[in-house]
């Protein structure tokens, strides 16, 4: 790429996480000249338990090959440590990934469907109106390098803190904080998880504990998500799960901490030539926060509609194309967050019975593994599921 101010991309994709660069490969698969910006160098390491449910998968790249370091087919639940029970499905239910190598995956597939990386660049300011910009169709993407970047149609991909979700107006409803431990194990503790993963109610309202195996790698991923707010009780029960799970011996390599956001249902997803998807748009699952797979699928959305933003001749018609992208992230992961909002309000107020139900009632727990496999969703599990909707008269009774 040049320094030339005046050399003007089709679409600049900012953050290189996976709505990034599923935004990045629709819109290069479209022939369109597209610039794919990361202020980190990749592979990089990145809280996350690396879930691949359903949704995810089905949303990858054409030929994308995952880079499992599990399959899961149980699961142990428990309430606050007590009552623990495993269940068991005979089909995979979803596969567990290092955020690394999958994120980087990912990249390379946006690569070669033609998008440009550069990595090691932060964007400092963004500009759709004043001196940086030439003309109504561009928008002007200030660098901390000193340079100005022009394109067509911006997505803002760069995270939940990021400078573009900024500059759209991103609002958040529920704020989340999520720690982790990443614990390299013995061979013999990892084949003791190979395949089964561990969940927790925690004892705040809302909270829960995971245990992800990443047995290829001989390493276990801990962590606990809450409501903001309660850090000390947050890091307090991260430290009792671990020493429950009988782990407290082993030195994790990493350990980490980050805030999940999810957006006010009335929050904006674009203004002018610029859209927002994954967590910069606060799209993930309320009550799991579950975020892959919103990233992808919003990512891959907002590729498409980048490249029909670019192409708008004038205001009226990148409004209309801006509008047309809000509808379809609203009409396809709206209704499953607001599905997810209630799920947590109820889990909030009634943990038992989500325990009680899924342990012990066949038609909820067969729900869970369909929603992981990717055959049905929360929403639709809500609207068709009879032991799903006695679950929530009970839960919210």
């Amino acid at each position: 790429m040049t320094d030339n101010s005046e050399d003007v991309w089709d679409v600049v994709v900012v953050g290189a996480g996976p709505a990034g660069s599923s935004a990045a490969y629709a819109a290069a698969m479209a022939g369109r000249k597209v610039l794919l910006l990361d202020k980190v160098e990749h592979p990089r390491y990145k809280t996350c338990g690396g879930g691949i449910i359903g949704p995810s998968r089905d949303a990858l790249p054409p030929g994308f090959a995952l880079p499992l370091q599990d399959r899961v087919h149980a699961v142990t639940f428990s309430l606050d440590g007590r009552w623990e029970r495993t269940r068991r499905s005979r089909r995979m239910m979803f596969g567990l990934v290092n955020r690394d190598e999958f994120d980087h995956g990912l990249v390379k597939a946006a690569q070669q469907a033609g998008a440009v990386l550069e990595t090691g660049v932060a964007v400092t300011g963004v500009e759709q109106h004043g001196d940086r910009v030439p003309d109504r169709r561009t928008v002007a993407l200030a660098t901390g390098d000193g340079r100005t970047l022009l394109a067509r149609a911006v997505v803002g991909a760069d995270g939940s803190a990021g400078r573009i979700g900024r500059h759209v107006g991103v609002s958040f409803d529920q704020i989340d904080l999520g720690l982790e431990a990443e614990i390299p194990v013995p061979e013999e503790v990892a084949r003791f998880w190979a395949g089964r993963i561990h969940l927790d109610w925690g004892p705040m309202p809302g909270s829960y504990g995971w245990v992800f195996p990443k047995t290829a790698s001989r390493s276990l991923t801990v962590g606990v998500i809450a409501a903001r707010g309660q850090g000390e009780r947050t890091k307090q029960y991260l430290s009792d799960y671990i020493g429950r799970l009988g782990l407290a011996g082993f030195r994790p390599a990493v350990e980490s901490g980050h805030l999940t956001r999810c957006r006010a249902e009335d929050s904006p997803l674009s203004r002018g030539r610029v859209l927002v998807a994954g967590d910069a748009a606060g799209l993930l699952e309320p009550w799991t926060r579950e975020g892959i797979s919103y990233a992808l699928r919003s990512g891959r959305l907002a590729g498409e509609w980048a490249v029909r933003v670019a192409e708008a001749a004038d205001g009226v018609d990148v409004r209309r194309q801006a509008l047309n992208y809000a509808f379809a992230i609203k009409a396809g992961l709206g209704v499953e967050m607001r599905a997810g909002k209630q799920l947590l309000a109820a889990f909030e107020r009634r943990p038992a019975v989500f325990h009680a139900g899924v342990t012990t009632v066949p038609p909820i727990w067969r729900a869970f593994v369909q929603v992981t496999q990717g055959a049905t969703t929360f929403a639709e599990a809500l609207r068709q599921y009879r032991g799903v909707q006695r679950l929530m008269a009970v839960a919210t009774r």
